[in-house]
């Protein structure tokens, strides 16, 4: 299964980004009305001496088209200025027009008089006009490297709902294209974008909208913005990754465009360890672009909106407001050291032999399904994503709606209630032709039609279901102990593995089955059935009678629990490769390849202390920066090592 690690400007001049969304610290939104160029020197002089040669600019709507049909042209001069001043110190920006949401505050020109943004058709009018004429100001200055239509415009255009069920996709599609064709007309030749954080329902499970699939086909990259509040450590530093696999949409390059965290909530040890877990991670989920939130603090604007309701606001920054580098910005320095030594332009992801299946309810809103049943698909699939990733599976994740792909010899479909008949026929089929299909039962979160929408289930896993109607059997305890019966992959007769209980009076449930054909291969602390394998032509299909990934999906600081045992399992008996694995899910292995042949192994911790452990090689040599071989790595606390695979 190809893996999307599509670059800007691929094959001919790839283009990596890293870099920062950029305000100064002389104004902050309102930096134009008073422009200090000497102060934005020193600020992109910081960024530069850290690695950063990108910076997302912002066109603060109010000020700068203070009528319907007029610019402000002095503030259109000082644009130029910082401009120039980009290229004086080799830095590139990205220009931002619609700017009228930021940091928890909406601001509109003063003539938008209630209108509504996608829908007024002399509103959407005056806002190409606006963007068509910025264009044509600077299309051919060289510090301009791409443009985006907005700011988080989800927000702007419903603050309270930030879009979900009350925006027009339709609407918002027609109003992305006529600015898109804006930038066009004005004779903007760069990438485009919309700026709308890659919130859409494709990857939420709830519409705002801004579908992504739709909009794909207008954009030239795909620019996520990650900020999620999690509950467990492993979910936070794999979360913002995730999102990045499900952004595989028309081979666009998936561009890190907002993240990054405020020093008011972490110490700054901590908030280093976050970076350096996004960026890598990220990284190799396909990310090739990142643009942290943002260059500097503005203690100094802590009587201005939105800093003055939004405090925590004022302290995003990579540099403080006494100019000290953060540690965050020293990570960001090391990160684009590596870059540089792997020449990440000429590097890609190596294709999947496992397949992570996501469902299509995710994002089709099918007719009389239930919104808990989308947003829950998200959940599921990241932990599984988790698991995947400390079993150190080169996994690829796979949307139902694009089709299941025939190349896989492992298909994972964790914890799911619901996949369409078509679904579950080309699961059957791949099984058929060789492969192994995995599936756990999730009886669903509600009680519309709770139970697994599994057609022919008896038949396909062998068994013979002993559910009752309309009532699910309970899990008692807080934990689930699944004790193997016979072997597989590297799982032993008498391997005990320990799970995490948790859910609704609905989800807290397992499948009650009895053996007919199938192999049980695990049992529970009450002797039934509880992990099956079942001949299916050439191959196998997998079954387990409990929800493992939804319960750990759901229970705070569940990393690691033991599915990443069962997904090495399920990998090594499906004859997955693994050319580097480690024997512990607090480190996790994941390859990069160069176009000229060399291998990159990325070795990752999630352990918070210092961990030594050593690798499994298979068909080579793991070496240093200096070439020196490494049988053993050492990491300190959430630390990254980066080594190459000789043969």
């Amino acid at each position: 299964m190809k893996r999307q690690s599509a670059k800007l400007g691929a094959p001919h001049a790839p283009d990596i980004w890293v870099g920062v969304n950029f305000w100064s610290r002389a104004g902050g939104p309102r930096m134009w009305r008073s422009y200090e160029p000497d102060v934005v020197t020193e600020e992109l002089e910081a960024m530069r001496a850290h690695g950063m040669t990108v910076t997302r600019s912002f066109f603060y709507w109010p000020d700068f088209m203070p009528t319907p049909g007029a610019l402000d042209e002095t503030l259109v001069a000082r644009y130029a200025d910082f401009l120039d001043r980009h290229t004086a110190l080799g830095m590139r920006t990205i220009p931002t027009f619609i700017v009228g949401h930021m940091s928890g505050q909406n601001w509109d020109p003063a003539w938008r008089q209630g209108r509504d943004l996608f829908g007024d058709v002399w509103f959407v009018a005056r806002q190409a006009w606006y963007v068509r004429e910025l264009t044509a100001r600077f299309k051919d200055h060289p510090a301009v490297a791409a443009w985006l239509l907005t700011n988080e415009v989800p927000i702007y255009g419903d603050w309270r709902s930030r879009g979900i069920g009350t925006l027009n996709p339709e609407q918002v599609g027609s109003w992305a294209q006529i600015l898109i064709d804006a930038v066009r007309a004005g004779g903007g030749r760069q990438p485009v974008s919309i700026g709308d954080g890659a919130w859409g329902v494709e990857v939420t499970g709830a519409d705002n909208g801004f579908r992504v699939r739709e909009l794909a086909g207008l954009v030239d990259f795909l620019g996520p913005h990650v900020y999620r509040m999690e509950t467990d450590p492993v979910r936070q530093h794999l979360g913002a990754a995730f999102v990045c696999e499900l952004l595989d949409f028309g081979g666009k390059p998936v561009i890190m465009e907002e993240f990054g965290l405020t020093s008011d909530y972490t110490s700054e040890v901590n908030a280093a360890h976050y970076y350096r877990q996004i960026l890598h991670n990220t990284l190799l989920a396909g990310a090739t672009g990142w643009l942290a939130w943002n260059n500097t603090d503005y203690d100094d604007l802590w009587e201005n909106e939105p800093y003055s309701h939004h405090p925590f606001e004022m302290h995003f920054g990579l540099i403080d407001a006494n100019g000290r580098p953060k540690a965050q910005a020293l990570e960001v320095r090391d990160f684009t050291a590596v870059l540089e030594r792997v020449d990440l332009a000429r590097c890609s992801r190596p294709d999947a032999e496992a397949a992570l299946i996501v469902p299509s309810y995710l994002e089709n809103q099918y007719p009389f399904t239930q919104p808990g049943d989308a947003t829950i698909v998200f959940d599921v699939g990241r932990q599984a994503y988790v698991a995947a990733r400390e079993a150190d599976l080169t996994v690829g994740v796979a949307r139902e709606k694009d089709g299941i792909p025939g190349d896989c010899k492992l298909y994972l479909l964790p914890s799911a209630k619901q996949l369409t008949a078509p679904g579950w026929r080309a699961l059957l089929d791949r099984a058929r032709a060789g492969a192994t299909v995995y599936a756990s039962h999730f009886a669903g979160e509600h009680n519309n039609q709770r139970g697994v929408w599994w057609p022919g289930l008896d038949e396909m896993f062998g068994v013979v279901k002993q559910s009752r109607y309309g009532l699910v059997e309970p899990i008692t305890g807080d934990e689930v102990t699944l004790t193997m019966t016979t072997a597989l992959g590297d799982l032993r007769a008498g391997d005990e593995l320990v799970f995490p209980v948790a859910g609704t009076a609905n989800s807290r449930s397992y499948l009650p089955v009895e053996p007919a054909g199938a192999e049980v291969l695990a049992r529970d602390a009450a002797g039934r059935p509880a992990l099956l394998r079942h001949a299916v032509g050439a191959g196998w299909m997998i079954l387990s009678t409990y929800p493992l990934e939804y319960m750990a999906a759901i229970t705070p600081h569940a990393n690691p629990e033991p599915t990443w045992r069962l997904y090495r399992a399920l990998g090594r008996f499906a004859g997955v490769e693994t050319a580097v694995s480690f024997d512990t899910p607090l480190v996790n292995a994941a390859l990069m390849r160069h176009e000229d042949g060399r291998v990159f192994v990325w070795c990752v911790s999630q352990s918070g202390t210092d961990v030594k452990t050593a690798p499994a090689v298979s068909g080579g040599v793991l070496r240093d920066e200096d070439g020196a071989p490494v049988s053993v790595v050492e990491l300190p606390p959430y630390g990254v090592r980066v080594l190459e695979l000789s043969a």
